[in-house]
C-alpha cells in the first residue's frame, strides 16, 4: 500500500488540471520564427517528459523542446486522457534542431542517457503503455542512426538486461498543456523530488559517467600558463589556430579518447575520427554534446560555429557542415587543445566508464 501511494504522490502530474490550450508556447513559437536556418525533428518517449525535456534545453543547436503526447490514434489527446491510460499516446518531447550545430546522432545519444532503455512496461514508478519509451524516426537516415546506435549500447554490457526501447516509424506529435512546458524551471522542487524519488536519478548515476564542473575542473589562467606549452595556452585561451599538418594528433591512428588539455573532460572517440584532408584531428561527433558549448564566431570576416569546452571554458575548434556519414559534421579540431589517452591507459587514467566508446 505504501509503494501504491508513493507511486501516486510522485507520478509525473500535476498537483491541478487546467485546460491551457495545447499548442507551442509562445516562447517556442517566437524562437521557431527567429531561426532561419534548416531544421529537423527528433521525437523521443522515456517515461515522464519532465525528465527527457530538460537535458535537451540549452543545449547549442537545439531550437526548441517541447513537451506532449506522440504514437496514438486519437487527436488532440489531454494529458488526463494520456495519463490514465486511456489513449495510445505515448508521453513525449519533440526536438527542434539545428543539424549544422548539432546532429541527431549527438541527439541519440543524450537520450539514452536520459532514462532506463531496459524498462517494460512503464518508466520507474509511472506504469502503463503510456510512459514506454519510443524512438519515433522521422526519416530513413535518423531510422539507420537509431538502430545503429540501439545495437551499440546493447553490445556494450552497460546494462545487465537488453535494450527494450522501439524504434518506430514517426506518425504524429501533440503538444502538451502550458503548465508541463519547462516544468523543471516552474516547479524544480516538486521537479526534483520526482526525479529523486522515482528512481530516475540513482539509475542514471549508476549507469552513467558524471557530468559536472566539480569533477572536471579548470585551473586559472595563471596556473594553465604555467602548465601548458605557449602554443596550447595561445589555442585554448587566446582562440589561436595551430598550423595545419604540423599538429600533434592529426594523423594519430591509435584506439582511444582525446580529453579537455584543460579541464580532463571527454571530448572525442577515436573511433568517430576519420581524415578529413584539412590537416587537423577531426571527428563527425562528440562523445557527449553536453561537454561543448557551440558559440557564432564571427572573427576574420567569416561566420562559423566555435567549438569550446564546457567545463575548460577553453577553445578547442569549429565545427563545419561538411562532414561524412552519420552527422555529416566535421569537427575540426586543434591538437593542441586535446589531450590523447591511449586506450590501454585509459583504465588507470580514470576514463573506464568511456572504453565501449573506443572498442
Amino acid at each position: 500500500m505504501y509503494s501504491l501511494i508513493l507511486s501516486f504522490i510522485l507520478a509525473c502530474s500535476s498537483p491541478t488540471e487546467n485546460q491551457a490550450e495545447q499548442s507551442i508556447a509562445p516562447s517556442d513559437a517566437e524562437k521557431l520564427a527567429q531561426f532561419s536556418g534548416r531544421t529537423e525533428l527528433a521525437t523521443f518517449a522515456g517515461g515522464c517528459f519532465w525528465c527527457v525535456e530538460a537535458p535537451f534545453e540549452d543545449l547549442d543547436g537545439v531550437i526548441t523542446v517541447i513537451s506532449g503526447y506522440a504514437g496514438g490514434k486519437e487527436k488532440n489527446p489531454t494529458y488526463g486522457e494520456v495519463s490514465s491510460g486511456r489513449t495510445s499516446h505515448r508521453e513525449s518531447v519533440q526536438i527542434t534542431f539545428d543539424p549544422e550545430v548539432i546532429s541527431y546522432s549527438e541527439l541519440v545519444d543524450i537520450f539514452w542517457q536520459t532514462y532506463d532503455p531496459t524498462d517494460v512496461g512503464g518508466s520507474f514508478y509511472d506504469r502503463g503503455s503510456q510512459y514506454e519509451s519510443a524512438i519515433f524516426y522521422h526519416s530513413a537516415e535518423q531510422k539507420k542512426v537509431a538502430e545503429e546506435s540501439k545495437k551499440s549500447l546493447d553490445e556494450s554490457g552497460r546494462f545487465e538486461k537488453p535494450i527494450a526501447t522501439p524504434i518506430i516509424k514517426y506518425t504524429n506529435f501533440y503538444p502538451a498543456e502550458e503548465y508541463h512546458q519547462d516544468y523543471y524551471k516552474k516547479n524544480p522542487v516538486d521537479y526534483y523530488a520526482y526525479r529523486k524519488g522515482s528512481g530516475r536519478d540513482a539509475f542514471i548515476k549508476k549507469h552513467w559517467p558524471e557530468l559536472s564542473e566539480e569533477k572536471y575542473t579548470a585551473p586559472s589562467k595563471k596556473e594553465l600558463k604555467e602548465k601548458l606549452t605557449p602554443m596550447q595556452y595561445e589555442v585554448t585561451m587566446e582562440d589561436a589556430t595551430e598550423f595545419a599538418f604540423q599538429n600533434e594528433y592529426n594523423g594519430n591512428k591509435e584506439e582511444g579518447i582525446y580529453v579537455c588539455i584543460v579541464s580532463g573532460a571527454p571530448l572525442f572517440s577515436s573511433k568517430d575520427k576519420y581524415e578529413s584532408g584539412s590537416g587537423w584531428p577531426s571527428f563527425t561527433k562528440p562523445i557527449d554534446a553536453r561537454f561543448l558549448e557551440k558559440p557564432i564566431d564571427k572573427s576574420f570576416g567569416m561566420t562559423r560555429v566555435e567549438v569550446r569546452s564546457k567545463f575548460g571554458n577553453s577553445h578547442v575548434g569549429h565545427v563545419f557542415y561538411d562532414g561524412p556519414a552519420p552527422t555529416g559534421l566535421r569537427y575540426c579540431m586543434n591538437s593542441a587543445a586535446m589531450k590523447f589517452i591511449p586506450k590501454s591507459e585509459m583504465e588507470a587514467a580514470g576514463y573506464g566508464e568511456y572504453l565501449w566508446l573506443v572498442d
